[in-house]
């Protein structure tokens, strides 16, 4: 006889389950501080300063995973490879974003479960955005 677990609460959501807004605002933080010395990704944000990017993101991740509906509030239906066509995404940025996203996933220390589920849907999101072959 195998055992399984018993089902998620389907009353929780991902959101709530991970540990709510600081795990993804730990999450971002930790991604950008990548991103700011990245010679391949830097230039594709233009600000500044990276907070504007940063808070979109986090926003973003959010109201994806079940927390509060901010971004759409503020800034509408994600349209994401709209909001990045301006960008040249190809292969090299993608696989950079992916390296300093991945790094910061693994500073969450989630277990293994919800830390796959996360990073797939990252993963799934970064082929999406790629716009060249170049």
């Amino acid at each position: 006889m195998r055992l399984t677990p018993a089902p998620a609460d389907p009353t929780i959501t991902f959101f709530e389950a991970v540990g709510g807004e600081d795990t993804f605002r730990l999450l971002v933080d930790e991604f950008y501080a990548g991103v700011a010395d990245d010679p391949l990704l830097r230039p594709m944000y233009p600000e500044e300063d990276l907070g504007p990017a940063a808070e979109r993101l986090r926003l973003f991740l959010i109201q994806y995973w079940g927390g509060p509906s901010t971004y759409q509030e503020q800034r509408g239906h994600p349209r994401l490879r709209m909001r990045h066509a301006p960008f040249t995404v190809g292969p090299a940025e993608r696989d950079a974003w992916l390296r300093h996203m991945r790094h910061a996933v693994e500073t969450l220390n989630l277990p293994a479960d919800q830390e796959r589920t996360l990073w797939d849907y990252l993963e799934r999101a970064a082929h999406f955005m790629v716009n060249t072959m170049e």
